[in-house]
């Protein structure tokens, strides 16, 4: 480095627009090449930087077509090696080989901390000009796989180079087709990584834990660059960065162009042809990119906070596009397989396949039975999972046992949950009892002659355990009541919930809050009668809270409000005759206060007409 600095300090900035200026006037000045190139660095000053880079540029835009490939590449042709003592190929192959200094020079300004945004944002501009017209005219894909391979694998975060990348760059269609192609690679090659890393894990402790950060960061980075990219529709426009077009190496281009030619020799219409399906290869090959990219990063260890966040996005951003959903059974039935708020964030993307791409589950309902515990009720995502399981339970071939065991959990969660939702199982449980009508039995069980009799063994057995043990010696002859319903059990076949009845829901009457004890009453009607009920919108109640209970309830228009007039001011608490024989007075009063208290009282009963001094109210309309 220290030579480096030297040159720096013997050149000011008028000597090195100079020396740029010899550069590209003559090859007699080829040596600026290397001296220009000491300043891109990112402990150069910006203006130092910036000056070279013009230079830099201008000298290899216009000579890049003809340079030859890397010398890291493989393939060489026979020309190549015929012509190794050409000086001519000597200068070019030499010429490359500071292109490729010059590349790696500016992705290590780029992603360098100190470097400045503004100066970031030109070096990102030059990189991606020389993807444009490095490879001849075509897509330089190796020039922006090095690009993307910095970003992921720097030790610092480069999320303002990310968004810079999206923001000017993802708008084109080529640019996110080598994206998804660099980002699958790189997803691989951390999958290799963490594989061997797993093998070496006993030997290895502590780079083992500096690996495994290394790699989450990096995890991090492939899906913030993901989740950049804009999603492609069937009917977009396809606007190129490259001028070639997209997909020229591959020769998918010249494919569409022959296909078209032998349809139609009319060179108006050929030419239609041609753009119609060229968009339709290109869509074709971007959703099969797109599926390889993002089945490849879910197989990757991801952190808690990007599993949660993917299976949140995963059903809108993700399943649309991809060329076969079905390939996230595995992943997902693995989510929903976990429990708590992992299988509710899964269960969206679960339901999807299952509804619309034929997948089978058939633990499904049992998973679905057992995510019903309290605590789904205050989880954040819950307006999503009550969605969800409405439609769940719509279907009119669901088992009679199956829809019961779901109405009983429902109704026992009831009892201590917060009063939404309460309003959100109301909700339910109506909907369940209009769609299924042979659950209705559990809303007035008379009592069959098996389960009467059964009963009536049971409050027996009780009677006479507790007559032989002395503590109660009168028992009434009122029946006992006995719940049948196993809410402990997960499984819901085996929960006897067709045995029980809602009477849960019965004890809401009587809620606390106005409106769970009001809502309740829509349950009175017979609901048997499809053609007289509706059912209810379970999005309506699904995210509420105190919150919205109250900004309802001062909303309502109260036709009578309930008031009260006192005619005189009450003077104590309580009166005598509220509690007779009890007296009031303070702990630290003296006998003589308590007297003229007494003597007060008496006086006040006595002006009162010994009525009394309860407060009177009035009640007015």
């Amino acid at each position: 480095m220290a030579p480096i600095f030297s040159k720096k300090r013997k050149h000011s900035l008028k000597e090195l627009k100079t020396l740029g200026q010899q550069l590209l006037s003559s090859r007699a000045h080829i040596n600026n090449l290397p001296l220009l190139l000491t300043f891109v660095s990112p402990t150069s000053p910006p203006q130092f930087l910036l000056e070279s880079l013009l230079s830099l540029q201008s000298f290899f835009t216009p000579v890049l077509p003809q340079l030859p490939p890397s010398a890291s590449s493989s393939s060489k042709t026979v020309s190549e090696d015929s012509r190794k003592n050409d000086p001519e190929f000597i200068y070019k192959t030499w010429l490359r080989s500071k292109f490729d200094e010059l590349v790696r020079l500016l992705v290590d300004v780029l992603i360098s901390p100190a470097s400045e945004d503004a100066l970031r944002e030109v070096v990102l501009d030059t990189l991606m000009e020389f993807v444009k017209l490095g490879n001849g005219g075509k897509f330089h894909s190796a020039i922006y796989h090095k690009l993307l391979h910095s970003i992921v694998h720097s030790t610092e975060s480069v999320d303002y180079v990310s968004d810079l990348l999206a923001s000017k760059y993802f708008k084109h269609i080529d640019v996110r087709y080598f994206t998804y192609i660099s980002l699958e690679k790189l997803a691989r090659t951390l999958e290799a990584k963490d594989f061997s890393d797993d093998k070496t894990a006993s030997a290895n402790g502590n780079s083992e834990g500096h690996s495994r950060a290394s790699m989450e960061l990096s995890i991090h980075k492939i899906h913030y660059i993901l989740s950049k990219i804009p999603l492609v529709g069937d009917k977009a426009e396809y606007e190129m960065w490259s001028g070639s077009g997209i997909l020229s190496e591959e020769g998918d281009l010249k494919e569409v162009s022959a296909s078209s030619k032998k349809e139609d020799k009319n060179p108006k219409t050929e030419k239609n042809n041609n753009n119609v399906l060229s968009a339709a290869t290109i869509s074709k090959k971007m959703k099969l990119k797109f599926t390889k990219a993002w089945i490849t990063f879910l197989r990757l260890p991801l952190p808690v906070d990007i599993y949660k966040e993917v299976l949140v996005t995963l059903h809108q951003a993700v399943i649309p596009y991809l060329s076969n959903p079905i390939m996230l059974c595995d992943f997902l039935t693995r989510s929903y397989d976990i429990g708590g708020v992992v299988s509710v964030m899964a269960l969206s993307s679960l339901f999807i396949l299952m509804t619309q791409h034929g997948l089978e589950y058939p633990n499904f309902y049992e998973k679905l039975y057992a995510l019903l515990v309290p605590a789904i009720f205050m989880a954040k995502h819950r307006a999503k999972f009550f969605e969800l399981l409405d439609s769940c339970l719509k279907s009119p071939l669901l088992p009679a046992y199956l829809a019961a065991a779901f109405a009983k959990k429902l109704s026992r969660l009831s009892l201590s949950v917060p009063p939404s939702a309460a309003l959100v199982i109301i909700a339910m449980i109506h909907n369940l009892l209009r769609r299924h009508p042979s659950i209705n039995c559990l809303v007035h069980r008379e009592g069959g002659n098996e389960t009467e009799s059964n009963d009536s063994k049971a409050q027996k057995e009780i009677v006479d355990t507790v007559n032989a043990s002395g503590t109660i010696t009168n028992i009434s002859n009122t029946k006992l009541g006995i719940d049948h319903f196993n809410n402990e059990e997960s499984n819901p076949v085996k929960s006897n919930a067709m045995r029980s009845s809602l009477w849960e829901i019965d004890t809401l009457r009587h809620h606390y809050c106005p409106p769970v004890s009001r809502f309740v009453l829509s349950l009175e009607n017979d609901l048997t009668v499809r053609a007289k009920t509706t059912e209810i919108n379970v999005e309506d109640f699904s995210s509420g809270s105190y919150a919205t209970i109250f900004g309802e309830e001062i909303r309502r228009r109260v036709k009578q409000v309930p008031l009260a007039f006192y005619k005189t001011a009450s003077t104590c608490l309580f009166s005598d005759a509220d509690f007779a024989g009890w007296t009031f007075k303070c702990e630290g009063s003296k006998e003589n206060d308590s007297g003229d208290d007494e003597k007060g009282i008496s006086n006040m009963s006595e002006e009162n007409g010994e009525i009394s001094a309860k407060r009177q109210r009035i009640e007015c309309s």
